[in-house]
Parts: structure tokens; sequence; C-alpha cells
């Protein structure tokens, strides 16, 4: 077992499948610190394989609102407080991640489409020692953020694919309701845009 292990992502919202990936990580290792990317919009970037992940729809939690999340989710998978932390992780401005986290730790990473390709070699360029969890394919990957958004913003069920405790605390404090209407809003967009093409492509022929 390592002594410290380091894992990241945006967790807008934090799902089950997330909690697979820190809690594999945490067997690792003794303590381990979770790393949030997109931790403010200084430290956002857009990546062209990942095109959506600096958009306002796709980071509808702010920093503190994702620390408290993963706190009440480490603490219903009985994770005692002691053995991990949360820490920005500007994966986007790499020159930045070693002044949050500690360079002799083990990074992992599970790798299932590009943008995590994209990360391994960011974090291969910094001279991090880094273990990959598992690669699968995008079908493979199973729950999404991108997915809990969609059922929010069109009111489907989406309880069974998050904790209990990250349910509990965005209903609690209304944050579905933002989640809800900035996705919205995404979709109203691309529908629009998607009309607007048609219509160009119409004339275009005519």
């Amino acid at each position: 077992m390592k002594d410290i292990g380091v894992v990241n992502g945006r967790f807008q919202v934090l799902n089950l499948k997330h909690m697979e990936y820190i809690l594999a990580a945490k067997m690792r290792c003794q303590k381990l610190f979770i790393g949030l990317t997109n931790p403010d919009t200084l430290h956002t970037r857009d990546s062209v394989n990942d095109e959506n992940r600096s958009a306002k729809s796709a980071n509808p939690l702010t920093y503190y609102e994702r620390y408290e999340m993963i706190r009440g989710a480490m603490r219903e998978f009985k994770v005692p407080d002691s053995e991990y932390d949360i820490l920005p992780f500007p994966i986007n401005c790499p020159e930045y991640i070693l002044q949050y986290v500690p360079k002799d730790a083990t990074f992992y990473l599970g790798i299932c489409d590009e943008w995590d390709e994209e990360k391994y070699k960011i974090l291969r360029s910094l001279g991090l020692d880094i273990e990959i969890l598992w690669r699968k394919s995008p079908a493979e990957k199973g729950i999404t953020s991108s997915w809990v958004r969609s059922c929010i913003a069109t009111d489907q069920e989406w309880a069974h694919l998050v904790p209990k405790s990250v349910y509990t605390y965005l209903t609690e404090h209304h944050l579905d309701e933002r989640v809800k209407r900035l996705e919205k809003m995404r979709m109203d967009e691309k529908d629009a845009s998607l009309v607007k093409s048609l219509v160009s492509e119409e004339r275009t022929d005519s």
C-alpha cells in the first residue's frame, strides 16, 4: 500500500462511478487527496478532447459545494476524515498542480476516453508516479455526470445514479434547481443552433 495517493475530477455531479474510482484509489493508499479540476473560472480551460468541460452547464457547482458534497459521500462510505483531503487540481494549468498536491504521491487514473488520455499525458509530463486503475471504452464507462445533469434537467429519476448523501445535499440546498436551469439553457441553445443550421442548409439547397 502506498503512503499518499491522488485522484482528480470535476465531479459535477459526484456520481456512483466517481465513488468507484475514488474508493479504488483509497484502497491502494493510506492518505488520499481528492483533486477538484476546474476549481474556479480562472483555472478553467477548453480542451479539444472534451469541448464541453469548460461550459457553465458542465460546471454548475462551486468548489465549496463540491467539497461539501464529496465530504458527505466519503462519510457515507465510512472513510475516516483523517484518511483523505480535498484540494484544487488545476489540470488545465499544469504548471500550478504541484502547488496544491504532493509530488511524491501516486496519481491514480481511470482511462475511458481521449480526455483521460490527455490527463495522463499532462501528469506524465510533470514526471509524476502514475498508476492506471483500469482502461475501458467509452461504452463501458457507465454513469457520467452529463447523464445525471440531463436527468435532472428533464425531470427524470436520478437518485439511483448518485450516493444518497449527494442527492440529499443537492436537493436540500436547491442546487438541483441550478443544475436544471443551466442544463436546460444548454439544451435550448443546442436546439436553436440545430434549427438555424437546418434553415441555412435549406436556403443553400434552394
